[in-house]
């Protein structure tokens, strides 16, 4: 091996933070490395539950909606939280009532309305799923130490607060936010981060729309 092969930089994948240059402003390049690191760890989880439970995110998604409230949501408030069709919930649903994890029922007082509800199998297979999950990404985050990730957190905490003012200035506070694809709950009601391909979060939504 020559001198010239020994001072190659890594081969290092295109990712989001391809599009950066040197002279790019510092919080340019965070944004793109956050996005980096989210479709990165969306990605690997995404490919385990496939693995792991013949699953894909919506599916999931859509379970962790149901899971966190036992008495089961209307087809309207799941297409509002999950931000995608009617049509999108009830494909997902008709997959679920197929496999026996949730049930359809009719909402008192309203015909036209629909309750979607898990069923016992449903709760424990999402209860298992989301303990797999949670051990996914206590994986994949174990390159921080546990002061590294406090941090890190601490300081995304200051800027979701910070984001969240500026949406409700822009938006009007009254006005409800988009539900966080990117949290599913854990069994003991805690939420935990879940997270798929380089795209800004407005794109991957959009393609989730077509995903069952």
């Amino acid at each position: 091996m020559n001198k010239r092969e020994d001072t190659k930089a890594p081969f290092t994948p295109l990712d989001q933070e391809s599009r950066v240059v040197a002279r790019d402003h510092t919080a340019l390049k965070l944004w793109l490395r956050l996005l980096t690191c989210t479709t990165l760890i969306e990605g690997s989880v995404s490919q385990r539950l496939k693995r792991g439970f013949s699953s894909t995110l919506p599916r999931f998604d859509l379970l962790a909606q149901l899971y966190r409230v036992p008495a089961g949501l209307r087809m309207s408030d799941l297409s509002r939280r999950l931000m995608v069709t009617g049509g999108n919930i009830t494909g997902l649903a008709d997959q679920l009532e197929h496999e026996g994890f949730l049930v359809r029922e009719a909402v008192h007082g309203d015909r036209r309305a629909i309750c979607l509800k898990l069923t016992d199998s449903g709760r424990a297979r999402f209860a298992e799923m989301a303990h797999a999950h949670e051990s996914w990404v206590v994986a994949l985050m174990s390159s921080l130490s546990a002061t590294e990730q406090q941090t890190l957190l601490d300081l995304l905490g200051k800027l979701k607060l910070a984001l969240h003012h500026d949406y409700d200035r822009d938006h009007g506070a009254a006005r409800p936010r988009p539900a966080n694809l990117g949290l599913a709950p854990h069994p003991s009601g805690h939420d935990r981060t879940r997270l798929s391909p380089p795209q800004s979060p407005r794109k991957r939504g959009v393609k989730r729309n077509g995903e069952t």
